[in-house]
């Protein structure tokens, strides 16, 4: 339903509807219903979020966590204000489902900028994403690719205008996309790169693939040497892309991954923040900084260095991140309580670790934690629940707690 608003701007009043899920937290079912209601408020004005890229995907037992950068990116840029005006909470079939009722404002040319982005954005996402399905046949055809060839390949490009060329260009990496063999890929996406040079799509591709087989070489135990070409020829790549287009998030997001592959971190870090400066929402650049971050704060850690190491935890911890974010995150919650419990700052050290319980709350490492620290105020009731519960869980060191 609309309502007049500015020029630019339309006033949507829509619903959305949730059932939460077995690994949903309160929290995460509360954002997970506005942002249908959101979403479908933006569909309503004009853009329909046909398939969303799942940025990242990680599993742990019995567990499946995703983030949808493309779809939080799209909102974020589309809606300017969310009134809510109605929301409740009920059961189907003994699980709680939620229902909202809002009223959001949506920027019409912000909207259109968000489709611009989405279309720009979409073909590196599909790439990323085959070359993830794609890992299992990257080791043969890595030795495919080591084998010397017997002959010496000529690539002839006809004279094209250069509205022709940009066309193939199109094509080659249209196919290179679908194409499940890595030296066809790197073929097509070379072809493109040649036929339209002032094009960082097909730069960006081929970055991604040569660091692929990066990481297959790495997997199967290869020497550095067998793949630092890979890497070298993705920092070629990337830079090149950067020339062309200095603020586009998946080249530079590319020279990070390259930077924290010849280990520098520091760079790596730095580029990941340029990226998020460009683009808040580009969830792929956030999951890269948490990890060097946690990584840099545990070597830390391990020198003693306590002031240091929660300084780096700091920046990957900012305020009010969406509990979403917990399972990429928890690393660092659990490095931060440690340091605070050090340092003689155990309520600080409780909040990290209620909020990993706010999200989780079968964490074992994190009651078993939680429940000493209690012990150590006194707080033997509070500390009591918190070994019953991950006793439960089957925490036998938790039940030998336990009269």
């Amino acid at each position: 339903m609309y309502q007049p608003a500015s020029a630019s701007e339309t006033a949507v009043v829509t619903e959305g509807r949730y059932v939460m899920g077995d690994s949903d937290t309160l929290a995460i079912a509360e954002e997970r219903v506005l942002r249908l209601a959101q979403r479908r408020a933006i569909e309503e004005s004009g853009l329909y979020i046909e398939s969303t890229f799942q940025d990242i995907e990680k599993a742990s037992p019995g567990k499946s966590f995703q983030s949808s950068s493309l779809e939080i990116r799209t909102i974020a840029a589309a809606i300017t204000k969310t009134e809510i005006l109605e929301s409740q909470r009920s059961f189907d079939n003994d699980r709680p489902s939620f229902y909202i009722r809002i009223r959001a404002i949506v920027d019409l040319d912000n909207l259109q900028a968000a489709v611009r982005r989405w279309q720009s954005e979409e073909r590196f996402a599909e790439h990323f994403r085959r070359l993830q399905s794609e890992n299992a046949e990257l080791k043969a055809q890595l030795h495919r690719l080591r084998t010397p060839s017997t002959g010496v390949r000529t690539l002839t490009i006809e004279p094209l205008n250069h509205t022709k060329d940009r066309e193939r260009a199109r094509i080659l990496v249209e196919k290179a996309i679908l194409s499940q063999q890595l030296p066809q890929k790197l073929d097509l996406i070379s072809q493109a790169a040649a036929l339209d040079p002032q094009s960082v799509e097909p730069l960006i591709l081929r970055g991604q693939t040569h660091l692929w087989l990066a990481s297959a070489a790495y997997s199967d135990k290869s020497k550095p040497s067998e793949y630092s070409e890979y890497v070298d020829n993705a920092r070629m790549d990337f830079d090149r892309a950067i020339q062309i287009d200095p603020q586009n998030t998946w080249a530079l997001l590319g020279r990070g991954d390259v930077s924290t592959w010849l280990h520098r971190p520091v760079e790596a870090a730095h580029t990941f923040e340029q990226v998020l400066e460009l683009d808040p929402f580009f969830d792929l650049a956030r999951y890269r900084l948490i990890n060097l971050y946690t990584a840099e704060a545990r070597k830390l850690i391990s020198l003693k260095q306590w002031s240091s190491a929660l300084a780096v935890l700091q920046k990957c911890l900012p305020p009010k991140t969406p509990d979403s974010w917990m399972p990429y995150q928890k690393e660092a919650y659990l490095l931060r309580s440690d340091i605070y419990k050090k340092l003689s700052r155990p309520t600080q050290a409780i909040d990290d670790l209620s909020a990993i319980l706010r999200a989780d709350p079968t964490d074992r490492q994190a009651l078993l934690a939680r429940a000493a620290l209690y012990q150590e105020l006194l707080q033997g009731r509070s500390a009591k629940d918190d070994f019953e519960r991950a006793c439960m869980l089957g925490a036998t060191a938790a039940c030998e707690q336990l009269p």
